[in-house]
């Protein structure tokens, strides 16, 4: 007999819904619908029954009177239930005299179900059913985040429960809300009553079935509000549930798509909860993010991961932008009371990006360890790599302002062909977000978007690298004007960016044109410099916008 130890456990009425009657029936529980499922033992016919006291025996190979006489057998050695497969010409009344006999719940497993299959389902109840039920705080901070991401995605009021219907995590609200949420949220789990409901309504069985969102009507004779909920899973085994009631406004029109990212993004963080380790979910992140940093090298990477390393890959980087003083200049160093609101707004923002990113692409992959979030979309179509990441990325930050109030902006890198060379879209990808968050009204951006403003970034870099590059006349001519206050530097920059024209610059400083001829000669007799000389004026241009600090330059990230 092959026995796992548990401690803690699942209650039978637990069992059954979360496994359902497509899998199960009850054939009797002498003990009602309380007793404990300390752990589960699968029985081979030709084994001698072990101690198995608070199991639940699964009897495999075993039908008729050969079943009842192990389920006696079991009894003795401490079963609290057992399951069996039952044909439809076995007498039911014998496994209910036996169970009345022994005091052991009998199950009647249909005979199409794969008893590794009822094992794996019938070992997760037990598993979340042992985490407290009142979840560490710790532990679901990203569920909650999660949560508050869903509710503003599509304008209800959510709650994330695991296969055993206890809630691990909801939206803070003021909505109103029916009777169901309320109960639930008060006693941590769905209230028995309306379980069984939603169970004969086949919204439980629906959940199990496939990956699809359930729409279930408003029923107010009985409290319930219109409700969506969708099943998360891995692969087909049911971890836990979403739900979004709605409140006083309807919910949105992208609610189904909202809940399926949701659902996909949750279930790391399901697996995680249940096997008490953040090893998958943050192997994952700590993997892309050394890959992007080039710690590890692009093979490694897919071969963990499950990805194809030969098709076209992009990476998409998100920062916030005036949610905080600083936030503009990605800046590390909030401190005091900006900090925490800072790693707040961070992590909603994380929570919405990975729930968009999970309903494009399944194996989407968000990392967050440091102020900037960065999305990877592997596996793309080659000729709409690029367009695909620029419409996700605009998606999500179109959302991050109208749902939760935050300014963000991305910066999509070029799509290249395989994971060997991802670290080009990255550093590419890093460079246009310096130009967003430098300032203007562009949200969304790629290399296209800004290829001068790089330019010129990448150029102001590489001067300041090699100062032995600059000219010392420039230096000596804006030393001068610091000293003096002359307004020579400003007159300098104002007249080369408007290429040439006096007109113009004048009417930019708010000066005469007379004026400004005149500062001009006075910078050309300080400094030497040719401003009749188109080289000159390009070079003296690039190294005021160094000096002076006009254009802040890329350190790297």
């Amino acid at each position: 007999m092959e026995q796992a130890a548990r401690t803690g456990g699942a209650s039978m009425r637990q069992l059954l819904l979360a496994l359902g009657e497509p899998t199960i029936g009850l054939v009797a529980t002498p003990a009602g619908f309380n007793v404990g499922i300390e752990n589960v033992v699968i029985l081979d016919p030709d084994d001698e029954p072990e101690p198995c006291p608070g199991a639940l025996v699964l009897i495999i190979g075993a039908r008729g009177r050969r079943a009842l006489r192990l389920i006696r057998a079991v009894a003795h050695q401490g079963a609290a239930a057992v399951a069996v497969k039952i044909d439809h010409n076995d007498d039911l009344d014998d496994f209910k005299r036996v169970a009345t006999e022994t005091g052991v719940a009998t199950l009647g497993v249909r005979p199409e179900v794969r008893w590794g299959q009822l094992d794996s389902a019938a070992r997760g109840v037990v598993d979340d059913a042992r985490v407290a039920v009142v979840p560490e705080a710790g532990q679901s901070a990203e569920l909650f985040a999660l949560a508050q991401t869903v509710a503003a995605l599509t304008d209800g009021i959510v709650s994330i429960e695991d296969s055993t219907n206890r809630v691990l995590a909801y939206s803070r609200s003021d909505d109103e809300v029916d009777e169901l949420r309320r109960r639930s949220i008060l006693g941590w789990e769905g209230p028995a009553e309306y379980l069984d409901l939603l169970r004969q309504w086949g919204v439980l069985e629906r959940l199990r079935a496939g990956d699809d969102v359930v729409h279930i009507d408003e029923h107010p004779e009985r409290g319930i509000r219109r409700r969506l909920a969708i099943g998360i899973r891995v692969d087909s085994q049911l971890l836990g549930s979403i739900w979004v009631q709605e409140g006083r406004h309807k919910l949105a029109d992208s609610a189904d798509a909202a809940l399926i990212g949701a659902a996909r993004a949750a279930a790391l963080h399901l697996v995680r909860r249940r096997t008490g380790t953040t090893a998958d979910l943050q192997l994952e992140q700590s993997l892309l993010s050394r890959m992007l940093d080039g710690h590890i090298d692009p093979r490694t990477f897919a071969d963990n991961i499950g990805v194809d390393l030969g098709k076209p890959a992009v990476v998409t980087v998100f920062a916030l932008n005036g949610s905080l003083p600083g936030a503009g200049a990605d800046a590390d160093a909030h401190a005091g009371t900006d900090r925490p609101r800072f790693e707040l707004h961070r992590s909603v923002m994380t929570s919405l990006i990975s729930v968009h990113a999970a309903a494009y692409r399944r194996r989407a992959l968000v990392t967050s360890g440091s102020p900037r979030v960065y999305m990877l979309l592997p596996g793309l179509p080659e000729h709409s790599a690029e367009s695909i990441a620029l419409g996700l990325a605009g998606d999500i930050v179109r959302a991050a302002e109208q749902r939760l109030h935050l300014d963000v902006r991305a910066a999509v890198g070029s799509a290249v062909g395989g994971l060997e060379s991802i670290a080009e879209s990255k550093a590419e990808a890093d460079c246009v977000l310096d130009i967003l968050m430098s300032g203007g009204e562009r949200h969304v951006a790629t290399i296209a978007d800004v290829r001068s403003e790089v330019l010129v970034r990448e150029t102001l870099s590489l001067l300041q690298k090699n100062p032995r590059l600059r000219d010392p006349r420039i230096t000596a001519l804006v030393a001068y004007d610091a000293e003096h206050d002359t307004g020579l530097v400003p007159a300098v920059l104002s007249y080369l960016g408007a290429l040439g024209n006096v007109r113009a610059g004048a009417r930019f400083l708010h000066i005469h044109t007379n004026t400004l001829r005149y500062r001009l000669k006075r910078a050309n007799a300080i400094s030497g410099i040719d401003f009749a000389d188109p080289h000159q004026c390009l070079f003296s241009h690039l190294q005021l916008l160094l000096e002076t600090g006009s254009v802040p330059v890329a350190h790297g990230h």
